[in-house]
């Protein structure tokens, strides 16, 4: 669930900095740290993300899985409408609905209240294994997205800085997912349904945050590196 939300940011790219456009006008800086928490959702994003899940956890001790499912889903629903009433983004506002869906159903398929939080639990072991690959073949995943970002075109591998800045940024992030699959995992093994919910709050926007920090700096050093530098050398 909250893998699937760190994937879906709904997030249109900013102009990206460089050289003049044709039309002579200076291309304006990305400004990352903004673009990262929009993405993110802010504050209110860890609510809209939340609430479902808080709620599907508290109705089930009380009624049936299909009614527990039902709630949440029904919570994830109103948050959407709140969502686009204050101007968001369809797609965006119905990301959080279509991430409950499947999650309640695959928990109505199983008839287990855990499966709730399967979809979860294996995107992140697989954003983990994407991450730790992406690190060992040395294309880290945050510098593959920066110079796309940027135009594909800077030589940031061969700069080992700004190569060992992105190395650790991914590895950041590869922790975050490691850590959310190791906890939840464990918890599903213990058959733990709420367990699993805190689990999904706390392991969820926090330490997303936490890893935004160090992909913001690594795409602030990069673009410091790189951009402005070959920039300046185009205008000599």
């Amino acid at each position: 669930m909250t893998a699937a939300k760190d994937l879906d940011t709904g997030l249109t790219p900013p102009p990206v900095p460089g050289p003049d456009r044709a039309d002579g006008a200076p291309e304006q800086p990305v400004d990352m740290k903004q673009a990262v928490l929009d993405g993110l959702g802010g504050p209110s994003g860890m609510v809209y993300t939340t609430l479902p899940v808080v709620a599907f956890a508290l109705a089930v001790p009380f009624m049936s899985l299909m009614a527990a499912i039902g709630a949440a889903i029904a919570i994830a629903a109103a948050l959407a409408v709140f969502r686009m009433w204050r101007g968001e983004k369809l797609m965006s506002a119905l990301g959080g609905v279509f991430g409950v869906a499947a999650a309640g159903g695959v928990s109505a398929m199983t008839g287990s209240a855990n499966d709730f939080f399967l979809i979860g639990i294996w995107a992140s072991f697989a954003g983990g294994v994407i991450t730790l690959l992406s690190l060992l073949v040395r294309r880290p995943l945050t510098g593959v997205i920066w110079n796309a970002v940027h135009g594909g075109a800077h030589p940031w591998r061969e700069d080992r800085p700004t190569l060992l800045v992105h190395d650790l940024a991914t590895l950041a992030i590869t922790a975050v997912f490691a850590g959310r699959f190791i906890v939840r995992q464990w918890l599903y093994v213990a058959d733990s349904t709420a367990g699993l919910a805190i689990a999904d709050t706390v392991t969820g926007f926090p330490l997303t945050a936490l890893a935004a920090v160090a992909v913001v700096w690594a795409f602030r050093r990069s673009t410091k590196r790189l951009v402005k530098t070959d920039t300046a050398t185009a205008q000599d």
